[in-house]
């Protein structure tokens, strides 16, 4: 058996089916890709527009202006941003998306690797809470201040393990909830938070809101699935 023909021709045929996906991105137009994904999102009463989408290098694609919303409102509004399918976890099977948007002066990368052991990394800096309108207009809390962050999960929802980790510099909130506990509506020099996640289930190793005349720590669990 000659493995060096063997190894040439998976080789070729890798990268045949790397071309042809490159290729088929690089023609299909913006529009229809956008068209794709509000066909996808249109079951959880989400659309998705942008003032300008293209493609981006080698397998994904760019936008500007790029705007989630739903029946609510607008979600999440995005400046510019790019979404990519990392090449080489794909050579072994593996589809790996990276993500990276700016959010009003603040920036956000997240990573989402698909498959059996599914994984998510998203990291926030410096995104000022008056630009995600979500908390206003479906969380129904009106929210300020400088949020930066880190999430880490591995494996489905129902089992998985990670953590969630965050920080907001001149917190001013109003109507929010962690869980069904309501808290003190106020205005914090520093909010900081710790969950831990682990069988679907969120632990709150440490929730702290320290204001002037005002000092509240949580500790306790949240479920993340029914």
């Amino acid at each position: 058996m000659n493995w060096a023909k063997i190894a040439r021709a998976v080789g070729a045929t890798v990268a045949g089916l790397l071309l042809f996906t490159l290729l088929t991105i690089l023609f299909i137009p913006s529009a229809t890709l956008l068209n794709a994904a509000n066909s996808g999102l249109s079951q959880y009463g989400l659309t998705l527009s942008a003032v300008k989408l293209g493609k981006a290098l080698p397998l994904g694609i760019k936008g500007r202006g790029i705007t989630l919303a739903s029946d609510s409102g607008e979600l999440l509004t995005i400046s510019q941003g790019e979404l990519v399918v990392e090449l080489l976890p794909l050579l072994t099977g593996r589809l790996t998306i990276t993500t990276t948007a700016a959010i009003g002066s603040g920036s956000l990368r997240s990573g989402f690797s698909l498959g059996r052991n599914p994984a998510t990394t998203i990291e926030v800096k410096n995104v000022r809470l008056e630009d995600i309108p979500f908390f206003k207009n479906v969380a129904a809390v009106k929210a300020s201040g400088i949020l930066s962050g880190k999430v880490a999960t591995k494996g489905p929802l129902a089992r998985a393990k990670g953590f969630v980790q965050l920080e907001v510099q001149g917190a001013e909130v109003t109507g929010i909830k962690i869980g069904d506990m309501p808290l003190p509506d106020s205005a914090y020099k520093t909010v900081q938070g710790m969950l831990r996640i682990d069988g679907g289930k969120a632990n709150i190793d440490s929730f702290t809101l320290q204001g002037d005349d005002l000092y509240v720590r949580l500790k306790g669990g949240l479920p993340l699935v029914d």
